[in-house]
C-alpha cells in the first residue's frame, strides 16, 4: 500500500498547480492559443474549455468523494495526454524559430516528465497504486 502522505500531499500538490493552470488558461489565454497545434478548431475556445476543466479537475481532487477524486484523475491523466502536442509544437516552435523565451532547458525536461505528470494525476486519484502494489492475499 502506498503511503497516504505522499499520495495526499501529491493531490494537493496536482490540485494547486491545475487550478492555477486553468485560471491563467482563462485570464492570459494568448500563449497557449499561440502553441496549440493548428489541426485544432477554435484554439481560442479550447484553450478557455480546458482552462474551465483544469480547475474543475483540481477541485475535484480535493474532494472528500473516492469516486469523484478517482475520475479526476483519470480525467487529469487524459488532459496530460491530450496537450502533449501543443507541448511538441511549443519546443519545435523554440527550436525551428527561436519563438518564446524558454530554451531547450525548459522543453526537454517538460517533454520528458509529462509521463510522470500522467503517472501522478493516476496516483493521486487512487487510480493506480504503482509502483506500491497492493499484495495479493493468495500470494501471503
Amino acid at each position: 500500500m502506498p503511503p497516504a502522505p505522499l499520495r495526499t500531499t501529491l493531490r494537493y500538490l496536482l490540485a494547486a498547480a491545475y487550478l492555477a493552470a486553468g485560471v491563467i488558461h482563462i485570464l492570459a489565454p494568448a500563449p497557449f492559443v499561440a502553441i496549440t497545434p493548428d489541426w485544432v478548431p477554435h484554439p481560442r475556445e479550447v484553450v478557455l474549455i480546458t482552462g474551465v476543466c483544469e480547475i474543475a479537475g483540481s477541485l475535484a481532487l480535493l474532494t472528500p468523494n473516492a469516486r469523484l477524486r478517482r475520475l479526476a484523475g483519470i480525467l487529469l491523466a487524459l488532459y496530460a495526454v491530450c496537450v502533449f502536442p501543443a507541448n511538441i509544437k511549443h519546443a519545435l516552435d523554440y527550436i525551428e524559430y527561436g519563438k518564446g523565451a524558454l530554451t531547450l532547458w525548459y522543453h526537454v525536461p517538460r517533454l520528458m516528465f509529462q509521463p510522470v505528470i500522467v503517472w501522478g494525476c493516476l496516483f493521486a486519484g487512487c487510480a493506480i497504486d504503482w509502483p506500491f502494489r497492493r499484495r495479493s492475499s493468495r500470494n501471503g
